[in-house]
């Protein structure tokens, strides 16, 4: 009696179709952002409430140290608003990649036990702040309808980009971060700075033409915009804020191109994640 087993069922471990299996294993990705949920507000007595607590803290920070205080609320017409899209887009951002980046060795004991795609951990921490990032939406929107919010259909597609670039980016950068946190544990660090970096240069406290006014528009201006996520809030603005009442608003120089320059960026980053995050898995449990 033959009992081999049928090869041609068998794979390598770690072989399979990375990023692609995570991304289409419905039912894993759905029980690993449910845990997640439950372990980060586990405890906790507001729970998902603090989804709406934290960015209201920050946002009255920002707009009366901003706005008030150095008075950004008399050049820049609905002020507030152009502020909480800006916000709600950079912390989408930050904690994306900030949990990603944690994510394979936050799952430590899943890693070294069992084998499944070690994409979805990162995958499932985009996800998760996919879940934060839609009551910050809501409050956007009912803020923007209370100032006249009237969108056209290319405002509209112009912040479903500018949340697919924030995406894509946040997993490429967090697959990447993700793997070699995992070695060295050094690249936490280095992500808190990217955070903070970016949140101060990227146009959410300030308007694109005081960049101009301090840069021009040569090699400077050029760039502060090859930073993918300066495109990707100023399509929320132009979503968002520009169709308000109020507004008259001028598109920064070159904003097509470098929108399109940010999508190429974002998938670019996802594609060297994803290479250097297959090429690290295998060292993944020995390491942990």
């Amino acid at each position: 009696m033959n009992t081999a087993l049928p090869t041609e069922a068998l794979h390598r471990p770690g072989g399979g179709r990375g990023l692609w299996d995570a991304l289409t294993n419905r039912y894993l990705l759905k029980l690993l952002v449910h845990k997640e949920i439950r372990v980060r507000y586990r405890g906790s007595v507001l729970g998902m409430v603090w989804s709406y607590v934290k960015p209201a803290v920050q946002f009255a920070v920002f707009y009366f140290a901003v706005g008030v205080f150095l008075q950004m609320n008399r050049a820049v017409p609905n002020f507030a608003l152009y502020l909480f899209s800006g916000i709600v887009a950079i912390n989408f951002f930050n904690e994306a990649f900030g949990n990603a980046t944690r994510a394979v060795v936050g799952n430590s004991p899943l890693v070294k036990k069992i084998y499944l795609p070690r994409q979805l951990f990162p995958v499932s921490s985009v996800y998760v702040a996919g879940v934060h990032f839609v009551p910050q939406l809501v409050v956007l929107v009912v803020g923007a309808l209370i100032v006249g919010w009237r969108p056209g259909p290319l405002q509209v597609l112009a912040g479903v980009a500018g949340f697919a670039i924030i995406a894509v980016l946040a997993l490429g950068l967090g697959l990447l971060f993700g793997a070699i946190n995992v070695i060295v544990r050094d690249a936490e660090n280095i992500v808190d700075l990217i955070a903070m970096v970016v949140s101060w240069t990227s146009p959410v406290l300030y308007h694109w033409n005081h960049v101009v006014e301090a840069l021009g528009t040569g090699p400077g201006w050029v760039l502060y915009q090859l930073n993918p996520l300066t495109p990707a809030i100023e399509l929320f603005h132009w979503c968002f804020w520009a169709p308000t009442n109020g507004v008259d608003y001028v598109a920064p120089p070159g904003m097509p191109v470098f929108a399109l320059l940010a999508g190429v960026t974002s998938l670019l980053a996802l594609v060297v994640g994803e290479m250097v995050f297959r090429r690290l898995d295998g060292r993944f449990a020995q390491e942990l």
